[in-house]
């Protein structure tokens, strides 16, 4: 008798631990989603009095992205001016990029319109309303992109990104010292001067080797590698204004210079970053474009190339009896 009751007691033990189970994975499954990351950082209180002290709270203030920033401060208008100088083996370089940004109501997931266009002319326009995504080079016509992908997003934080990727090209030495407290734009905030820190601090972790291709890495690569892992930053200068409230960056103006080695010598490149958030509150009224291209799903590849070309395509004639087309031997 013992027997059976020992099993009894060993499959209640196993139900309820299947039913314990069972419970919490219903209560995972179904438990409200988790707000997006934006979200969550942009409630988190970073204290803009100690971000010349505090490395950890600076690398935040400075790298903040756009979906956080919006999360923030709520609507508002972003404009940066970025220019490159390359001098080097006896010539130079000059390529200027000017960025907005025109951020709506609806935080991170709310309408915007990022513009990016060059000295080169070349550029690219995205535009989110209502949840509909639009995009176009600088002189193409706007499509619509029903399956965005995550471009519109990438566009926005590359956009509002411009002190971002200036800490990160001179490997996070940015050294802020304040300079009290100022205003700007009716806002209260902090003032702090730019300067060369020691190397280190924000250097990038260390990676695993890289797989080299069978015939060797190309020269354009070459360059890009020898670029990237020789840059030594050489002079940091500017002023960036934090704001009291949301310790949002309002306003920056910076200065650099870094120099790489090679066997044709010494290169440096001189990089000047002029970047200002305004109209915070402020309502864009952001509306679709008037005209645009409808979303494709695949491209015709050869077939659109015959037709652009005036080559008639092959036709079968599905059973009908028509002559069918063939392009000319020629």
């Amino acid at each position: 008798m013992r027997a059976p009751a020992l099993t009894l007691a060993a499959c209640a033990i196993l139900m309820g631990c299947s039913d314990a189970v069972d419970k919490a994975a219903k209560r995972r499954i179904f438990s409200p989603e988790d707000p997006p990351k934006a979200v969550t950082s942009a409630s988190e209180r970073l204290p803009p009095e100690n971000v010349a002290d505090d490395s950890t709270v600076a690398r935040r203030v400075l790298g903040m992205g756009a979906a956080e920033i919006t999360e923030r401060v709520g609507p508002h208008r972003y404009s940066a001016k970025v220019s490159f100088d390359w001098t080097g083996a006896g010539r130079g370089t000059r390529l200027e990029e000017t960025r907005t940004l025109f951020a709506g109501p609806g935080g991170v997931a709310g309408d915007f319109h990022a513009t990016i266009e060059n000295s080169r002319d070349q550029g690219l326009e995205v535009m989110r309303v209502r949840g509909q995504v639009y995009a176009r080079s600088r002189y193409g016509r706007f499509r619509q992109r029903l399956r965005d992908r995550g471009m519109a997003e990438r566009e926005r934080e590359e956009v509002q990104g411009a002190v971002r990727d200036f800490d990160s090209l001179f490997l996070g030495r940015l050294k802020l010292s304040a300079q009290g407290s100022a205003g700007h734009e009716g806002r209260t905030v902090w003032k702090y001067v730019v300067s060369l820190g020691p190397p280190g601090a924000g250097s990038p972790p260390k990676l695993p080797p890289l797989i080299e291709p069978k015939g060797g890495q190309d020269e354009t690569t070459k360059r890009r590698r020898a670029f990237l892992e020789q840059r030594q930053p050489r002079t940091l200068e500017g002023e960036v204004l934090v704001d009291a409230e949301t310790s949002v960056v309002l306003k920056a103006h910076l200065v650099g210079r870094l120099s790489v080695e090679a066997d044709a010598g010494v290169a440096e490149l001189r990089m000047v970053v002029d970047c200002s958030l305004t109209e915070v509150g402020r309502e864009a009224a952001l509306a679709p474009p008037k005209e645009f291209l409808p979303d494709e799903d695949k491209p015709q590849g050869i077939a659109d190339a015959l037709d652009r070309f005036g080559i008639p395509r092959v036709r079968s004639d599905a059973g009908t009896g028509a002559e069918e087309v063939r392009p000319d031997d020629e």
